[in-house]
């Protein structure tokens, strides 16, 4: 594993809002994909009363290359868990929350129905919350896609991940032409929600494979767009070829403003959700 350059390093700092957040997900068996990602933003997200709810459990029926999350078979769904997240979101004084998920392709819908039990039972608490769901692909089920629409989410948030050569490699099941699908059939079934999508950088991929990913991705009307360092989680994932230096972050930046996204946010330790509250979701605005 290559070593990390210096501003790569994270000052931990486990202050008295991290540990209370931390009781409180240990307390109504939640699970966070800043903690099961190893994401490096979470002592600052958490101390500022920010994290992204990982719901369907923490047990993932995919084995990307790229992910620290456990791999296997999953349990079955908890019946409570919608209500634990709203309860803890509620407990937290957010008033934006970023709802993620494992992938489960052992459930007939992929776990839209969590999406959807979630999205309802924080705005039941939290009337004024914004939510932002960060979803898997559905394996393409358009249904599924809709059924989270439908409950009305203020961003769609759905990664790419990687540019279209390196996605064979780097992502389970997932395909480059099916992430497009499907962020183009939500603007289609929902053309005032926007969307977004991340790319982890740092894989074998060349800039101009970048741009165009970004270009493909204002095809399909992306709205918002982030870009990330990719962080080896351990010797048997995918290798770093590359630490790429915080003005090529600027530099890469620059070029999504060009493309017309709404919000990029662009920068070694930038994580798809990481201050999702300061972007600019009104497709509208520039």
């Amino acid at each position: 594993m290559k070593a990390k350059p210096d501003w790569l390093k994270i000052r931990v700092k486990q202050g008295d809002n991290y540990l209370t957040i931390k009781n409180n997900m240990r307390n109504h068996s939640l699970h966070t994909v800043c903690e099961e990602a190893n994401c490096p933003n979470i002592y600052e997200c958490w101390e500022n009363r920010t994290a992204t709810f990982m719901i369907l459990g923490k047990t993932c029926t995919r084995a990307c290359r790229f992910c620290a999350v456990d791999t296997g078979r999953p349990l079955p769904r908890d019946p409570e868990e919608a209500e634990h997240v709203a309860e803890v979101a509620e407990s937290m004084g957010i008033q934006y929350v970023v709802i993620t998920s494992v992938a489960r392709d052992d459930l007939p819908d992929g776990g839209a129905s969590g999406f959807v039990e979630t999205i309802q039972a924080i705005r039941r608490r939290i009337p004024l919350c914004r939510i932002e769901v960060l979803i898997p692909d559905f394996n393409g089920d358009i249904r599924s896609l809709q059924s989270v629409l439908d409950a009305k989410p203020d961003v769609l948030n759905h990664n790419i991940e990687t540019v279209r050569r390196l996605t064979g490699r780097i992502r389970s099941k997932a395909t480059y032409e099916r992430t497009l699908a499907l962020l183009k059939n939500s603007k289609g079934l929902y053309p005032r929600i926007p969307t977004k999508s991340s790319l982890m950088i740092g894989v074998g991929e060349t800039y101009e494979e970048l741009l165009e990913t970004m270009d493909d991705l204002r095809k399909v009307n992306v709205d918002i767009l982030t870009i990330g360092q990719y962080l080896q989680p351990g010797p048997t994932y995918v290798n770093v070829e590359k630490y790429y230096h915080p003005d090529e972050f600027e530099k890469l930046k620059e070029e999504g403003r060009k493309r017309g996204f709404t919000s990029v946010q662009s920068g070694p330790l930038v994580r798809s959700s990481y201050r999702a509250h300061e972007q600019k979701t009104d497709p509208g605005s520039q």
